[in-house]
């Protein structure tokens, strides 16, 4: 489940900022380059949560 939630709000937030930025340079908004910051905020916080953010007890 914390993988779904994960996609989702990358998703999210990536639709978010790539829409910011594209107005701000006047540039037509992309569904594909969304997707594809997606994908590399989903792949970092699957790397910062299962390996570097490890609580070890």
């Amino acid at each position: 489940m914390r993988y779904i939630m994960t996609i989702i709000w990358s998703v999210l937030i990536a639709a978010a900022v790539s829409y910011v930025l594209t107005s701000m340079g006047g540039e037509p908004f992309v569904v594909g380059d969304a997707l594809v910051l997606a994908a590399v905020f989903a792949i970092f916080a699957f790397i910062m949560g299962d390996g570097v953010l490890k609580t070890e007890n």
